[in-house]
């Protein structure tokens, strides 16, 4: 039954990331990402393999405010605990893609790239997002002042010549 969640959990979020890398500009994607209810899905499962599969201990051991590295790899040596971080991170991942995608499309910033890192190292995702951001902002401001001091060189009266 674990094994099928876990399973399931995966396949579950696949098409999502499909949808916003190979077709973010497809209306039917916007329309599939806009909701949170994939994600409320996947939460949901998330909750269920909390509950299902943390013990006593295994709650008491990730509540250690002293809890080492070692203690944290022997927790997660448990089948339902893995299963439910890898959830969970399926799950956090799964958001912060969906954020990425809505902002890209709202900001009309090229998202593809970013989403792919997302999906594989959620974090360096992220940062890639908001380095893409920030420089097609810059470019943007760049063009318009460019633009702006051009179309402001055009409108310069000329001194006449005093006969």
């Amino acid at each position: 039954m674990l094994e099928m969640i876990f399973n399931g959990a995966n396949w579950f979020a696949l098409p999502f990331w499909a949808l916003m890398i190979l077709l973010p500009g497809w209306k039917v994607t916007r329309k599939v990402m806009e909701p949170l209810l994939p994600i409320a899905v996947l939460a949901a499962v998330y909750l269920y393999l909390l509950v299902t599969g943390f013990d006593g201990a295994s709650l008491e051991g990730f509540s250690d405010p002293q809890l080492s590295l070692s203690d944290l790899t022997q927790l997660f040596g448990r089948p339902q605990v893995m299963a439910a971080g890898w959830v969970h991170y399926i799950v956090m991942d799964l958001f912060v893609g969906r954020w990425i995608y809505l902002e890209g499309r709202d900001k009309q910033v090229w998202t593809s790239h970013s989403l792919l890192l997302c999906l594989f190292a959620g974090p360096v995702g992220l940062l890639s997002h908001l380095f893409t951001v920030a420089v097609m902002q810059a470019i943007r401001q760049n063009r318009f002042s460019i633009a702006k001091s051009d179309s402001s060189d055009t409108n310069v009266e000329t001194p006449k010549e005093s006969v």
